[in-house]
């Protein structure tokens, strides 16, 4: 089932007794690991407090989330509420699997997903045929049919919306300060013509926290400016730090320099860039914002952030 939730956008303010953040994030696919970890070009993390576990993307292989999460002592049988930052199959490809696997123990789990508008538009390659990369189907209409069959009910927002205490997704994010980030390959129908795919769907997880917003991304096709800006505009407060795939590993210096310098004067302290980041991004970041060795990470299986916003590294990365 589908159902598109019409939010009332209203301000949400910080509350003074966060001690720092109540959500403990741990990285359940990316493209580093080590030991016995499988890696993979996708991203996906998982976040718990006292009440409950959130899952932020999926992964790309059906089985990554699945091995990696039983490596790491993670029971994903708890997550209920899925987020997905985009359609794209390296964000989508474990959430069926999730379902089914675990279902049976919760009923009610990987059950209700959450997705911005746009979300499920059919999408072509450049001969007019069906590409639709969700979650390895090409057809919309047919990955509809098998999430509903297996009681996935979506959730389709087009405005900021508080997912749970103190978490804000932004819903589709306004390209105002860079380029969009388009998918390459990938075309929607307009008027019955091919025009390129703008990634409208892509959106971002905010996590409320002491020292201001913590920003969670799958690749940030919308650009870390326009998604910072958006954040801000929910809640003005810094954005301390920001996690996930941020899609600079081919922007120009130029362009990786006019972030960095966006983003110190948004007030980034903290950086774990993974996935389609870059790691040469990411130091290029680091560098112009000042963030300390100690709160630079590129993030692999197993990187944690702590409640109280420290990096645990799981790898030499």
């Amino acid at each position: 089932m589908i159902k598109t939730l019409k939010i009332l956008f209203i301000l949400v303010f910080f509350v003074g007794n966060i001690k720092s953040t109540e959500y403990e994030i741990t990285v359940l696919a990316t493209n580093i690991a080590n030991f016995k970890g499988i890696g993979e070009w996708s991203f996906s993390a998982l976040l718990e407090s006292e009440n409950e576990s959130i899952i932020f993307d999926t992964g790309f292989d059906e089985n990554t989330v699945l091995h990696n999460a039983d490596l790491l002592g993670k029971d994903l049988s708890k997550v209920e509420k899925v987020i997905l930052s985009h359609f794209h199959g390296d964000h989508t490809g474990g959430l069926i699997k999730l379902r089914k696997t675990f279902m049976k123990e919760n009923p009610d789990a990987f059950s209700e997903v959450y997705v911005a508008e746009g979300f499920f538009e059919q999408r072509y390659d450049e001969n007019g045929n069906l590409r639709g990369f969700i979650g390895g189907f090409d057809d919309v209409k047919r990955f509809i049919q098998e999430t509903k069959k297996l009681g996935i009910n979506f959730n389709v927002i087009d405005k900021p919306f508080e997912i749970a205490n103190n978490l804000m997704l932004t819903g589709p994010v306004e390209r105002i300060f860079e380029k969009v980030v388009v998918s390459p390959g990938f075309f929607i129908k307009e008027n019955g013509q091919l025009i390129d795919d703008l990634l409208k769907d892509d959106q971002s997880l905010g996590i409320k926290t002491s020292k201001g917003w913590y920003m969670m991304s799958g690749c940030g096709h919308a650009g870390m400016m326009n998604t910072a800006h958006k954040f801000q505009a929910i809640d003005d407060n810094d954005i301390y730090g920001a996690i996930g795939g941020f899609h600079l590993y081919r922007s120009s210096d130029d362009d990786i320099s006019k972030t960095a310098y966006s983003l110190k004067e948004f007030g980034l302290n903290q950086l774990i860039g993974g996935h389609c980041t870059g790691i040469h991004a990411a130091r290029k970041i680091a560098d112009i914002a000042s963030i300390s060795r100690d709160n630079l990470s590129h993030g692999a299986i197993g990187t944690v952030i702590t409640k109280d916003l420290r990096i645990l590294r799981s790898s030499v990365e």
